[in-house]
C-alpha cells in the first residue's frame, strides 16, 4: 500500500527492519523546538510528559489508521513510553505526526534530535453502525470483567 507522506525532518522515511515487521521507528525532530543547541536535547524529569514532533506528515487512504506505540526497549530499559498508547492517527489528519512521551522512571531521560522515541503501525479500521437494542445474547462469560478469567 503506497502512503503518501511529506518528511521536513532531516532523516531519512522511517521503514521496517525486518521482513516481518509490523512497526515502523518514529525520530524526534527537534529543529522546530527552537532550541539555541540541537546537542543538548530536551529532558524528560521523572513524571513528565512532553510532545515530541517528528517532522512527518502522512496521507493515509481510508479505513486506515497509524498506531503510535511505544519502542519496547525504550520502555523496559529507560521507563520512557507513549502516554495515550496506541495513539491514533485519522486517515483524515493532515498535521504533524507528534508522540506524547512520559518518564515513569525515578530518573531525567533526555531525548535528542534524532533518537528513536516511538514506532508506528499502520492498521486497517471499521466502523461500525450502531444498532439500538433492549437486550443482548447470553454467553458463557456473560458480565465477568476486569480477572474474571483468573479465578
Amino acid at each position: 500500500m503506497k502512503v503518501k507522506v511529506i518528511n521536513k525532518s532531516p532523516f531519512d522515511l522511517p521503514g521496517y527492519k525486518t521482513p516481518h515487521a509490523a512497526g515502523m521507528d518514529l525520530r524526534a525532530d527537534l529543529s522546530s523546538e527552537l532550541l539555541d543547541d540541537l546537542e543538548i536535547g530536551i529532558s524528560l524529569v521523572p513524571g513528565e510528559r512532553r510532545i515530541v514532533p517528528t517532522g512527518l506528515f502522512i496521507e493515509l487512504p481510508e479505513s486506515f489508521e497509524a498506531q503510535i506505540r511505544p519502542r519496547s526497549g525504550l520502555a523496559a530499559k529507560k521507563g520512557i513510553s507513549v502516554l495515550n498508547t496506541p495513539g491514533t492517527i485519522d486517515a483524515d489528519y493532515r498535521g504533524e505526526i507528534k508522540v506524547i512521551l512520559y518518564n515513569s522512571s525515578d530518573l531525567v531521560y533526555t531525548i535528542n534530535h534524532g533518537d528513536r522515541i516511538a514506532q508506528m503501525v499502520v492498521a486497517p479500521v471499521m466502523q461500525v453502525e450502531w444498532e439500538p437494542t433492549e437486550e443482548l445474547e447470553t454467553t458463557d462469560r456473560g458480565e465477568g470483567g476486569f480477572g474474571h478469567t483468573g479465578k
